[in-house]
């Protein structure tokens, strides 16, 4: 017998939501083959089975949300006495089980669900639309939809994943209420009936067609409840300052094609960033660190990691582990890397914990100053504002020219508690002159 807990993905992580169990009650599992996937703050992933035996129990449905640790399945070295994994695993309804164990598919309907709904047997068929076309409801929800009498499949799901949420429930109901206003002008087309038309109209619509109300996801609002969080742990301040990177701009411009091709990764600015951030760390480690009770945590390591944004309903941060110690070409494969699999959630535990300092990257979007907000237990993340064309003054023997360069700014905000605004003007200083004066030829 082996427990499956609720893992913890990521350090400041302290529940999950069960989005889908890959096996059910008496089928057999592999060790380290998918068991279930879990929705956390930071991460949506696969969770590996530990050990290979039989799903013996499964104790959290979809749907449920617990806390690190909960005991969430049995693993058994034996296969359950008797039945099949889908009569097992509909511990509520054991004996509708057996009777579709012999017969799995004599009704052509794909959408079964609808069936009990109807005057027949609603006490025993109150579960029935749980899985809703093989959507997984909550059950307050699953309570509106047998009220009012609803097919879970034909419902738009805006929660995470699709999920059917209260809002979208009640949206279809009002939706329907209005539709009845109008409908029984088939079964009494008097001239009454149109006068009855208007009556909704005055009705304001706080979620109708003017209006839309958007479910949080689990991410959005664990990034929301880690944000207000950060806000009110650590002294936020923002320092800022300008970088040509005319000098990278030599070095990268002429082999980026070539190394896209070698490579299989683009040769973009942010590797070199990454570069300049972990060598000017090694000078003001004081910014690669976290608080603790009264004192501050030096780290002797970087643990580099990179704000993910998932198509626009959260963030995530990949770490890159022991980045003191990779050079250009690794970074820019590791980055690549960890930001692909961010956004097809195929991070693990290890790729989303131990980070020491942090860098988001809005640049793409043309920004001019970012004030990003610290990723705790941090003390400071560094932001990458948009790189525009530029004119400067350079240098040409005793006097000046203007030339132009591509310029952009990099922001850092940092814990005040920690460090004071010379510290981290000095780290920006040490970072810009970096990027403005090494030999990337060299670092290629």
């Amino acid at each position: 017998m082996a427990d499956i807990t609720m893992p913890q993905l990521g350090e400041t992580v302290t529940e999950g939501t069960i989005t889908r169990w890959a096996k059910q009650v008496g089928d057999r599992v592999e060790e380290d083959e998918v068991l279930f996937e879990v929705s956390t703050d930071k991460v949506d992933s696969e969770v590996p089975s530990p050990t290979a035996g039989y799903l013996a129990e499964i104790l959290v449905p979809e749907g449920d949300t617990v806390d690190v640790g909960a005991k969430l399945a049995v693993i058994s070295d034996e296969a359950p006495n008797g039945a099949s994994a889908p009569a097992a695993a509909a511990a509520p309804a054991k004996e509708e089980a057996a009777a579709e164990a012999p017969a799995p598919a004599p009704e052509p309907d794909p959408e079964p669900a609808p069936e009990p709904e109807p005057e027949k047997a609603p006490p025993p068929k109150a579960e029935a639309p749980a899985e809703g076309g093989g959507k997984v409801l909550s059950p307050v929800v699953r309570r509106l939809i047998a009220e009012h009498n609803l097919d879970p499949a034909q419902i738009t799901g805006t929660g995470s994943g699709g999920r059917i949420t209260r809002a979208d429930v009640l949206a279809l109901v009002e939706g329907g209420a209005k539709a009845e206003a109008t409908a029984p002008a088939p079964a009494a087309p008097a001239a009454p009936a149109p006068a009855a038309a208007p009556a909704p109209a005055p009705a304001p619509r706080v979620d109708g067609q003017r209006d839309e109300k958007i479910a949080f996801s689990n991410i959005r609002k664990r990034t929301a409840e880690h944000m207000v969080r950060s806000l009110a742990t650590s002294a936020h301040t923002l320092v800022a300052t300008e970088v040509d990177y005319d000098n990278i701009e030599r070095t990268r411009l002429p082999i980026k094609d070539a190394f896209k091709s070698e490579e299989g990764v683009s040769l973009s600015y942010l590797p070199f960033i990454s570069r300049a951030v972990i060598d000017a760390l090694r000078e003001f480690p004081r910014l690669n660190a976290s608080v603790g009770e009264n004192e501050l945590i030096v780290h002797h390591y970087v643990n580099l990691g990179f704000a993910v944004d998932l198509n626009f309903e959260g963030l995530i941060v990949p770490v890159v582990h022991d980045a003191d110690g990779k050079r250009l070409r690794a970074l820019a494969h590791e980055i690549s890397d960890l930001a692909g699999r961010a956004r097809g959630k195929k991070l693990g535990a290890d790729d989303i914990s131990g980070g020491t300092f942090t860098i988001t990257n809005a640049g793409g979007y043309g920004t001019l100053i970012t004030g990003p907000i610290i990723n705790q237990p941090q003390v400071a993340i560094l932001s990458t504002d948009g790189v525009k064309m530029k004119p400067v003054a350079v240098a040409v023997g005793d006097d000046w020219a203007v030339a132009i360069h591509p310029v952009g700014n990099l922001a850092i905000s940092f814990d005040h508690r920690a460090n004071d605004g010379a510290y981290a003007a000095a780290f920006l200083a040490k970072v810009r002159e970096i990027l403005e004066t090494r030999d990337w030829q060299q670092e290629l």
